[in-house]
């Protein structure tokens, strides 16, 4: 997997580590079921201190944290610190909530002979976490956080570019006062997961990545019978009806496709404006996105940071090439990015037709779409032709119009008058090839857990 720290910005190979071995993965699985075994007897309020602690350990060191981030994917210095606050809210909630999200529920029940029902939520064992590059700190926390919590055990296999992010986690949580074995970092292998997965200690995976690592993590965990959740891509729509505050709006499209390079799965990356204001919206649009500032990220005045790495910047020009190629217009914007660092150069597509099967690709970057709309029932339907549906928003001035057209949008989430958002206490999900299952609240912390019903009955056998 070549885990290794490559700063984005200088293109200096920091520190690299080696692959997990096979008896490492093996000793991993041992040590997390060991853990479980007491783990799972302990109280609310000793699993709330833990989540208490890594919060205010994060919050503590903030700056040190934030810095490993922009130092290997390249996170604005701002962008990271407010990652890292993040990150410390959901331990935070899950500490406040989690006894009561799992509470037991007695259940209503017909008549005396169904007895003194009641659901149970209890934990399943050990889990599985594969997650992205693109919020090392966010990622971790939003599965480890709800789950351990719940009274799971963790491992965890993050993107093969953030290793040190990786092992930083590890260590917080040990800080925090976690038990020995109960979340674990593993450089593994793609063959590994499998072999992790197949383990009858294990008892499920949690994603979040590409359509293709969710294709195949999911098919192995099916075969293995063991539960799934997906966090895969999406191409956020951001429609701007006619009556919108267009000025508010440009500010909020220009930040929300660009934050964190561009590289975040609810970024705003199809903009759907109505026909009476699309030229409007395209000036004002292309002067913001001119505005933006690439360089070094932790200058605190940068506001275009580089990309992932080189890879990643040489794979978004090639799809830019591909989509013009289909009929496409391509439009460069702003003042030339840096030579130095993996910098791609904002771009406005338009003239997507129908037929270009761009329109329905993820630009993971600072790419684009602008789509004309007829009215609402054409915004709607240029919103809904994707196959992705994870987030999107509505600006206008008219919210109440705004949340019903909402109700007609295929994704997990909609915002009205701001970009898809993610908070501590807001859940995070999407459907059709976005994934399925849900992160955070009482969704995310009932994902892995054992549904059991208990049923007191008193009542003489029939015969």
């Amino acid at each position: 997997m070549a885990y290794a720290t490559i700063n984005p910005y200088s293109g200096e190979t920091v520190k690299s580590f080696a692959d997990a071995t096979d008896g490492e993965v093996d000793a991993a699985i041992a040590a997390a079921d060991q853990a479980f075994q007491t783990w799972k007897t302990s109280s609310f309020k000793d699993r709330a201190a833990v989540m208490h602690k890594a919060a205010d350990i994060l919050r503590r060191d903030c700056d040190a944290y934030a810095r490993l981030l922009t130092l290997e994917m390249g996170k604005l210095i701002g962008e990271a610190r407010a990652e890292v606050t993040l990150s410390a809210d959901i331990f935070d909630y899950y500490a406040v909530n989690a006894e009561r999200l799992l509470a037991p529920e007695k259940l209503p029940v017909a008549d005396k002979a169904e007895g003194e029902a009641m659901l149970v939520c209890e934990p399943l064992g050990v889990l599985l976490a594969i997650e992205p590059w693109n919020f090392p700190y966010y990622q971790i926390a939003r599965i480890i956080a709800p789950q351990l919590s719940a009274g799971n055990t963790m491992l965890l296999k993050h993107a093969s570019n953030v290793p040190q992010s990786a092992a930083a986690f590890e260590k917080l949580m040990l800080e925090a006062g976690l038990p020995k074995g109960a979340f674990l970092n593993l450089y593994a292998t793609r063959s590994q997961i499998n072999r992790i997965l197949n383990d009858p200690r294990v008892h499920g995976v949690a994603l979040t990545g590409s359509e293709g690592a969710g294709a195949t993590v999911a098919a192995e965990a099916g075969k293995a019978l063991k539960k799934s959740t997906m966090e895969l891509g999406g191409s956020d729509a951001f429609i701007v009806l006619a009556d919108a505050d267009l000025e508010k709006t440009v500010k909020w499209a220009v930040f929300g496709r660009h934050w964190n390079g561009g590289q975040v799965c609810v970024s705003s990356k199809r903009m759907i404006v109505a026909d009476e204001i699309y030229d409007d919206f395209v000036e004002k649009y292309r002067k913001g996105v001119a505005g933006l500032k690439a360089g070094d990220p932790f200058d605190p005045s940068t506001t275009l940071a580089p990309l992932s790495s080189q890879g990643a910047a040489d794979e978004i020009r090639e799809k830019i090439a591909e989509a013009v190629g289909y009929g496409a217009k391509a439009e460069e914007v702003g003042p030339p990015v840096p030579n130095q660092g993996a910098f791609v150069q904002p771009t406005i597509l338009t003239d997507l037709g129908d037929d270009n099967p761009a329109r329905h690709w993820e630009f993971f970057g600072p790419v684009s779409m602008l789509f004309r709309a007829k009215d609402e029932d054409d915004a709607i339907r240029i919103a809904n032709d994707s196959p992705f549906g994870l987030g999107g928003s509505i600006f206008t001035h008219d919210t109440r119009r705004g949340a019903e057209l909402a109700r007609r949008i295929d994704t997990g989430m909609v915002f009205i008058n701001h970009p898809t958002m993610v908070k501590a206490d807001l859940p995070f999900g999407g459907v059709k090839r976005s994934g399925y299952g849900r992160e955070l609240l009482g969704l995310g912390i009932k994902e892995f857990v054992n549904h059991k019903l208990i049923d007191v009955v008193d009542i003489d056998a029939p015969f």
